[in-house]
């Protein structure tokens, strides 16, 4: 366990790092567009901040060497299809939640009150109106097809499209789906919120949605070939689940050539 730690240890700290950050860009647009006075134009707008948001950390150079999990539902799933190392899941999911209580710390700090306003409400998580039911189901199946989703676009020509998939499915489902669950797909990020929050409403539904979800999709998926468990395989940058490691000389500044005359 302490090897793994010493050897994959940046990529947990990346993964917490980023979705760190995925919680503070929350935090912050949740802020700037809470005088939206249209629901839907909200909603739209908030979708669009955060599936760039999330497309952006899947492909920077932080998301690319991680793999960019940023959710222990889809740790859970690539470790249930044998692309992950328990060990390496378990420190994953750990970096996670510790990475989505850390942003949600941070973004209280920064905007204090105006998180904790009503219509902001730490962008909390909430099942709506209809219920802990509707919620429950309008959870698994987002992150069911989500999951399903990314894993078959990932091991076919469109891999290096995977984010931009992943993102429009988040800024459609924030727009379209929000007002059913609250639109999480995260236990950590739920988690993040409603700690910092002090909301622990029906966060059942937000441990036990997503996870079955995404596993129903890996359970559909299993009998195809799977190439590893990184939304963006960039051979540039080494990956601890394939154990891919790039070209010496990637890795190593140029030096001058010497021309022998």
């Amino acid at each position: 366990m302490q090897n793994a730690l010493f050897q994959h240890g940046p990529e947990y700290l990346i993964e917490a790092a980023c979705l760190g950050l995925f919680m503070v860009a929350a935090s912050v647009f949740g802020v700037v567009l809470a005088p939206v006075g249209q629901p839907l134009l909200q909603r739209a707008l908030m979708g669009a901040a955060m599936g760039g948001t999330a497309i952006a950390l899947i492909y920077s150079p932080w998301g690319k060497r991680s793999g960019a999990h940023l959710n222990p539902a889809v740790t859970l799933t690539f470790l249930r299809l044998g692309k992950i190392k328990p060990r390496d899941a378990a420190f994953y999911i750990l970096a996670q939640f510790t990475g989505a209580c850390a942003g949600m710390l941070l973004a209280a700090t920064l905007l204090r009150d105006r998180l904790a306003s009503p219509a902001v409400n730490y962008v909390a998580t909430l099942p709506g109106p209809s219920g802990a039911g509707p919620a429950f189901l309008a959870e698994l199946v987002i992150s069911f097809v989500l999951m399903l989703v990314v894993l078959h676009v990932s091991n076919s020509s469109l891999a290096p499209f995977t984010g931009w998939f992943a993102g429009a499915l988040v800024a459609l489902y924030i727009t379209m789906e929000a007002p059913l669950s609250g639109m999480s797909l995260n236990p950590a990020r739920t988690f993040g919120s409603a700690l910092v929050g002090n909301i622990w409403t029906s966060i059942w539904i937000y441990f036990i949605a997503p996870p079955v979800g995404m596993l129903l999709a890996a359970q559909v998926f299993q009998r195809r070939s799977l190439a590893c468990a990184k939304l963006v395989h960039d051979s540039a940058y080494r990956c601890i689940f394939c154990g891919h490691n790039p070209p010496r000389e990637a890795t190593q500044p140029k030096t001058k050539m010497e021309v022998v005359s």
